[in-house]
């Protein structure tokens, strides 16, 4: 896992995540109208663009995110198909050149266990890239290719958990290290007992 280079892993090469953190001023009237629909405790108010359009994301004391038109107040979450096969292509830098194919994803998986609902945008290029799009912000939750699934199948077998890939204290890891322990602790009784001692020489009658 150490020869394969962190940035790749992470598909920094395949989109321009720059574009995600632009923050902006909104309508105040706009935010008033906005708190109003949102109808709940709110923790906090972020301020941000999506696709060159400034938008508000409301996140509730309970978690709950919320995404709103920065100009109008209007409600946009969560977005839909085309939502998100535009904000995918807005940030892809990569070869592909076809247009992704969407699918809505409402269950976590191996490969994504981000925020949820999303969307995943399938590139077709070499990497196969699939974006992840949450449904409730807009934001790029995730990024896969193909050297993120060769990362991810070592790291599985790392920490023997072959199904989520995340699970530190599976039975298997557990019987290991418990077995690992043992076997150092022996081979350092051993290596005691087999260690040569130093022999007195007889002392001259």
């Amino acid at each position: 896992m150490s020869v394969l280079p962190i940035e790749r892993v992470h598909g920094d090469h395949l989109i321009d995540r720059s574009a995600q953190n632009i923050t902006i001023d909104a309508d105040h009237s706009a935010l008033g109208r906005i708190l109003q629909t949102v109808g709940r405790p709110v923790r906090e108010v972020r301020l941000r663009s999506l696709l060159d359009r400034p938008v508000v994301e409301v996140e509730g004391v309970d978690s709950s995110l919320q995404l709103f038109d920065g100009q109008s107040g209007h409600r946009l979450s969560p977005l839909n198909e085309q939502w998100a096969r535009s904000i995918a292509m807005g940030v892809y830098r990569g070869a592909g050149k076809q247009p992704p194919t969407a699918l809505h994803i409402a269950q976590a998986s191996t490969e994504y266990r981000g925020p949820l609902p999303a969307w995943q945008l399938a590139f077709p290029d070499e990497e196969s890239t699939r974006i992840y799009v949450s449904a409730n912000t807009g934001r790029i939750t995730a990024v896969r290719n193909g050297t993120w699934r060769l990362y991810d199948f070592f790291w599985g077998l790392h920490i023997m958990d072959w199904k989520n890939h995340e699970d530190f204290n599976t039975p298997w890891l557990m019987a290991f290290a418990a077995g690992g322990l043992v076997l150092a602790l022996c081979g350092t009784v051993l290596l005691y007992f087999r260690w040569p001692k130093k022999r007195r020489k007889p002392k001259a009658l």
